[in-house]
This record gives C-alpha cells, sequence and structure tokens, in this order.
C-alpha cells in the first residue's frame, strides 16, 4: 500500500472539504471549517424539482443508516427547489457518500454533495430573490 493512501486511511476525514463556506453561517471561518470537519450532514445540490425525498433515501441509504432528510423548498410556493440535506448517525457513513454519490446521476440530474456544517430551521429555504433557489 502506498504511503500517501495509508496516510488517508489513518487521517480524520480524506474526503476534502471544498472551498464554499455558508454565507450566513453565524461564526467565524475558523469555527465554520471545525465543524465541517466534524459533521455527519451533507449539502446535496443539482437536484430535478421533481426529486421524491424517497429517491434520496434509497441513494443515499447505501452509505449508511440516515438520520433525517430535510428537503430544500420554495421560500413562496413550499415545494422542492433543487437541493437537500442528508444527515447521517456516522461521520464514516457520511463520507463514503461524499466518496461514492457526489457527482452521480439521479433524476437525469448529476448531483453533487458537499459537507455542511450542520442544519439549522430555515435554512431549508431556497435563497435568492424569489427563494426558489435558482
Amino acid at each position: 500500500m502506498s504511503g500517501g493512501l495509508l496516510k488517508a486511511l489513518r487521517s480524520d476525514s480524506y474526503v476534502e472539504l471544498s472551498q464554499y463556506r455558508d454565507q450566513h453561517f453565524r461564526g467565524d471561518n475558523e469555527e465554520q471549517e471545525k465543524l465541517l470537519k466534524k459533521s455527519c450532514t451533507l449539502y446535496v445540490g443539482n437536484l430535478s424539482f421533481y426529486t421524491t425525498e424517497e429517491q434520496i433515501y434509497e441513494l443515499f441509504s447505501k452509505s449508511g443508516d440516515i438520520k433525517k432528510i430535510i428537503m430544500g423548498l420554495d421560500k413562496m410556493k413550499k415545494t422542492a427547489c433543487g437541493f437537500c440535506f442528508v444527515e447521517y448517525y456516522s461521520r464514516a457513513d457520511a463520507e463514503n457518500a461524499m466518496r461514492y454519490i457526489n457527482g452521480t446521476r439521479l433524476d437525469d440530474r448529476i448531483i453533487r454533495t458537499d459537507w455542511d456544517a450542520g442544519f439549522k430551521e430555515g435554512r431549508q429555504y431556497g435563497r435568492g430573490r424569489s427563494g426558489g433557489q435558482v
């Protein structure tokens, strides 16, 4: 086994953090990064507006036991708007989802996953002027 792979397998997390940071996070970047490194919650983006919670559960449960799925909603219409949060019971299961599900196809869309510092009430609503995340 190569030294780099052994080092990666021994590290806390070898699924890299992206450069994205939530602009509405209440705290500094260092605090947010610390939470991201421990988080069991994933942001899932580029979902079809027609993708159901059941479809998300079916796909993401292949990586481990899911604690909760929070569907992103249009602020005005309260309909799906292309994203969700998936919370796992363990960091290892969330890492598996990041590793194996990110970039796969669901409902004819290439979905992307990213670490999330943890769901807070109100974040299920789409941002932007219309609240529809478009």
